[in-house]
């Protein structure tokens, strides 16, 4: 396999899960009979470019399917934090009526309703038609494709470019990350700006989140890769922010080459960041197996230690990084018997590999379990204030990444 961005051969291996099914492959009952398709997930890192990267053996129509279940709306913080980009974004870029945004990757309208209620003209692109349906109920355009350069083509030609194009953590999700890229380009006014939210690589390499590695992350990103990836295809990055969502990201601000945007001092100093931590050097990659297994076992030694002491165990959100969380530990519902979660698009399932049950958070209530395993460890605020009442009964949350700790 090749760089899916410099075309070198990729040779040196950062991290081996061993083998898992797509994260998002929820079961119905009648699938349980049945045996599923694994397919390995290991990342490289590139030598030359230091994108780090899956490997590839799903096609993205295989991942982002009609039937998908994620929906960004389940959780209070995102739809939250989308709320406050929106009123953020306007004042900045002095977006009106009339402005165009665009937004890749707008799943069931969780930011452009923002947009739709300022009176701001929008669009969405969005693959997967059960998310799509929900944001066109918002009254939210949505074009049901995948998004790249040929895409962008059609816009211009019928005169839709962007004042304002986002993508919220579907950068690292998209298998031809160049044709992405000059899809962002030819997809901007001349001097509109796109806007990118993505995981910063720096924190899965420093905290071990190797959770966040499965199949539909096809890349993993540090800025210097990001700023090189807009060089190529004729963008440059002026700003950035980093942000506490999913564990510690980056938004990147970026404008076509030739825009009059100056760049200002963030973008010297989260590459100098990178620099010292040495997102620049291989050798830097070579730890994250270590930190994931030492994640793994603790993980698993704990519960079977407060199995043994009779203590009713259930985990909280039936999220894709918990998939890979369970299914690298080799923990099932001998050990773990359900999972609850909010969406109903999930409820009734069955986790993909480990088959654990998802079951309505009205379980929590019946069952009283003494222990809950929550996956989604980065909206763990939420989901113990909203959970607050298992105290009750003497229950406890317990998280795993970057290390154990029960709340």
């Amino acid at each position: 396999m090749n760089c899916r961005h410099c075309g070198t051969p990729l040779t040196d291996t950062v991290l081996d899960l061993g083998c898992a099914p797509p994260s998002n492959s929820y079961l119905n009952k009648a699938d349980l009979n049945s045996p599923e398709t694994h397919y390995p997930l290991r990342l490289f890192a590139c030598s030359r470019c230091f994108l780090v990267q899956t490997e590839d053996f799903t096609r993205a129509d295989m991942l982002f399917h009609p039937d998908y279940a994620y929906f960004s709306s389940v959780s209070s913080t995102w739809c939250a934090h989308a709320a406050r980009y929106a009123a953020m974004i306007r004042r900045k870029l002095r977006l009106g009526p009339g402005s165009f945004v665009l937004e890749v990757a707008s799943n069931d309208g969780y930011l452009l309703r923002n947009f739709v209620e300022m009176g701001i003209p929008c669009l969405g692109i969005e693959p997967t038609d059960r998310t799509a349906e929900a944001a066109e109920r918002l009254g939210i355009p949505v074009i049901r494709e995948f998004f790249g350069l040929g895409l962008s083509n059609r816009l211009t030609d019928e005169g839709r470019q962007a004042d304002l194009l986002v993508g919220n953590n579907v950068f690292a999700h998209v298998p031809d990350i160049n044709d992405f890229t000059a899809g962002i380009r030819e997809a901007l006014k001349p001097d509109g700006v796109v806007t990118l939210e993505f995981p910063h690589l720096l924190k899965l390499l420093r905290l071990g989140q190797f959770d966040t590695v499965y199949h539909e992350h096809y890349s993993y990103l540090s800025l210097r890769t990001v700023c090189a990836i807009f060089e190529s295809e004729g963008l440059r990055a002026w700003h950035v922010e980093q942000l506490p969502t999913h564990g510690g990201s980056l938004r990147v601000y970026g404008c076509r080459r030739d825009s009059s945007r100056a760049r200002n001092a963030s973008v010297s100093r989260v590459l100098e960041t990178e620099r010292r931590f040495g997102l620049d050097r291989m050798e830097t990659y070579g730890g994250l197996q270590a930190k994931a297994d030492r994640i793994k076992d603790d993980l698993l030694a704990a519960l079977i230690r407060l199995k043994r002491r009779g203590l009713r165990l259930a985990a909280y959100g039936a999220a894709a990084k918990g998939n890979t969380l369970l299914n690298y530990a080799g923990i099932r519902a001998d050990l773990v018997p359900y999972v609850c979660d909010a969406a109903p698009s999930k409820q009734n399932r069955f986790l993909p590999g480990s088959r654990l049950p998802i079951l309505p958070v009205e379980t929590l209530r019946e069952d009283k379990p003494d222990v809950i395993l929550v996956l989604p460890w980065n909206i763990v605020s939420e989901i113990v204030e909203h959970h607050g009442y298992v105290r009750q009964w003497g229950g406890r949350f317990l998280t795993a990444v970057p290390s154990l700790k029960f709340r």
